[in-house]
């Protein structure tokens, strides 16, 4: 297998992390040309407008999610697991620096000044990614090894909004041991065992 990439995979991959980190405005196809090494024109062939673009990376993005945690569900039953499995991703892409923040939790971020067609694709991650959570706290809760406070779509959006709220921290500090920090009394509250 191959490991070379197509242009429009160069292309998304430079707006990835131009987009991590400067926002949706906070770059131009001029400077994704010159990290990519082409001309503004090759990119517009691939993408013709900035909104295609974002749209685009948002969209697989999303679709990287579901594969990822669809295949983290075929590996790790317990709904602990998975919780701290995913948490642990994210600790584990901020030590690193792969992937320091969310896409779409930054874009969301502008999601104001965002143009209406990236609106609807982060807006449509946010419910993948709540909707997924909610199985997870629901199935939790129903074999009484995740101990919730409220219904399982309340706690699904707190524990997003805290996994999302430790990433800015630690971004904000420099410091990736904060996102493990921040995140660990959640992880504790909800696998406590029900009583």
């Amino acid at each position: 297998m191959s490991n070379l990439s197509t242009t429009s995979d160069d292309i998304l991959a430079s707006a990835r992390s131009l987009v991590m980190n400067g926002g949706y405005n906070g770059f131009s196809y001029a400077d994704i040309a010159e990290v990519v090494g082409i001309r503004k024109a090759s990119i517009h062939h691939h993408f013709p407008s900035k909104v295609d673009l974002v749209r685009t990376l948002v969209r697989r993005y999303r679709e990287e999610a579901e594969s990822g945690l669809a295949g983290l569900e075929r590996n790790v039953r317990s709904p602990v697991e998975l919780l701290n499995a995913y948490a642990g991703f994210w600790a584990k892409c901020i030590e690193d620096a792969s992937i320091p923040f969310c896409v779409c939790a930054l874009l969301a971020s502008e999601l104001p000044a965002l143009p209406p067609e990236v609106a609807v694709e982060v807006r449509a991650f946010f419910r993948f990614l709540s909707g997924w959570l909610t199985s997870v706290l629901e199935r939790g809760s129903n074999e009484g090894v995740l101990k919730l406070s409220s219904e399982p779509r309340i706690e699904a959006e707190a524990f997003m909004a805290s996994v999302h709220g430790a990433m800015l921290s630690a971004r904000a500090y420099g410091t990736p041991d904060v996102f493990a920090t921040i995140l660990a009394p959640t992880l504790e509250r909800l696998s406590s065992p029900a009583a």
